[in-house]
């Protein structure tokens, strides 16, 4: 309920009394627990990624050759955005904030590290099996993947008005995973050369 509220209405615009009330919970309670509006809402944040995160170490992508691997995560990526808006509109409203509230979390900091160091396995998997190209940062990697399904979602409503595209309709989403996935193994593609890029 307080994801929802804050996702609605941003920081400044959520009511405490509006959470309190949905949850059936005093507000005094909230404060005891939270500290302040601002806590309950780096609470949220905690949560919204830790509930992304802890998906993606269910995977099992060790298991998957390392460009299945990349497709699985793109795949995964794409269909979780999209079926929760909510965490879309939660990091929309915290780089509204310029990071200042995930700045302030360990447990955030912490917890994207896992992500990173997924996809730094799988590169280096795919590196040695002369897959990859060597030299690739795989913060560049995730930034790829999710700008594409971050967009998908924060910008569904114009962008689907603007080029009449259905971007929630299941043949756009399957051939928007597939081009994520040729996009991001061209991209990885030994055959453009070795070494870090400029």
């Amino acid at each position: 309920m307080a994801r929802e509220e804050f996702a609605r209405h941003g920081l400044s615009g959520a009511r405490v009394d509006a959470i309190a009330a949905r949850t059936r919970t005093a507000k005094r309670m909230i404060y005891y627990y939270f500290g302040s509006k601002e806590g309950l809402y780096l609470a949220v944040l905690e949560q919204a990624y830790g509930d992304i995160r802890a998906i993606e170490q269910q995977l099992d992508l060790l298991s998957l050759t390392p460009p299945d691997a990349i497709r699985r995560m793109i795949e995964f990526t794409l269909d979780y955005q999209e079926a929760h808006p909510e965490f879309i509109r939660l990091v929309s409203i915290e780089n509204i904030h310029h990071g200042k509230y995930v700045a302030q979390s360990e447990v955030i900091q912490n917890l994207n590290v896992t992500v990173i160091e997924m996809l730094a396995d799988i590169l280096a998997r795919g590196q040695r099996e002369g897959l990859f190209r060597a030299g690739i940062d795989p913060v560049d990697v995730h930034m790829m993947i999710s700008a594409f399904c971050f967009y998908r979602v924060s910008n569904r409503h114009t962008f689907g008005r603007l080029f009449q595209r259905d971007l929630g309709a299941e043949d756009q989403k399957q051939r928007h995973k597939r081009m994520l996935g040729d996009a991001v193994l061209g991209y990885l593609n030994p055959a453009l050369g070795r070494g870090p890029l400029p």
